[in-house]
């Protein structure tokens, strides 16, 4: 049995390292997107509201206006909206506010939600402790579901330059047709996607 030359050889061991770049870049691609999520709900970038416990601090005497914008994506026959179009809330403090579905098609449709906080730089603020974003909902042809959101509003807001001045922020829910535990929102054709969404 003879030796392979040093060409094959080499040849050999650079086969195997594009294979394994390749192998690695796609790994890669597939953990990409859980990391960006897991960095946006940690730091609260591009708008997207942390996730946490209820705060440490008591309450202050500050307060934010916070507004809802609920939405539904064509194709989805719900109805959506919050309690209240707007609450008053003292940063630091717990608050529940409530959310309606209501299916008004003829037959059975899943939908899941996905959400920002505007100005994008509040996201880093708005810290949910409960929401119903991003959990599939069933609803039967004229059920009604309400779900709440939990949060506060943190309130080192205050020592953030680009914060400091700010006095409301709009918190964004939009429903979607969930196809496999996912919004179709890549699937939404450009321009009309959406509904605002009255009772």
């Amino acid at each position: 049995m003879t030796d392979r030359s040093p060409s094959t050889r080499k040849a050999a061991v650079t086969a195997f390292a594009c294979a394994g770049i390749a192998f690695g870049m796609i790994g890669l691609a597939f953990a990409s997107v859980p990391l960006y999520n897991l960095f946006c709900k940690a730091t609260g970038f591009d708008g997207t509201p942390r996730q946490g416990s209820a705060p440490a601090a008591a309450a202050t005497d500050d307060t934010m206006l916070v507004r809802f914008d609920t939405n539904v994506a064509s194709g989805l026959p719900w109805r959506f909206q919050a309690e209240s179009p707007q609450v008053a809330v003292h940063l630091g403090e717990t608050k529940t506010v409530f959310f309606r579905v209501k299916n008004t098609g003829s037959t059975p449709s899943t939908g899941i939600a996905t959400f920002n906080v505007q100005p994008g730089l509040m996201g880093a603020y708005f810290v949910k402790i409960e929401c119903f974003c991003f959990n599939e909902q069933t609803l039967q042809p004229g059920e009604a579901m309400d779900f709440p959101v939990v949060f506060y509003i943190d309130p080192a807001l205050r020592q953030d330059s680009n914060t400091a001045h700010l006095s409301e922020m709009t918190l964004s829910y939009t429903y979607f047709a969930s196809k496999n535990g996912q919004p179709t929102a890549a699937l939404a054709t450009p321009g009309g996607t959406q509904k605002k969404s009255n009772f």
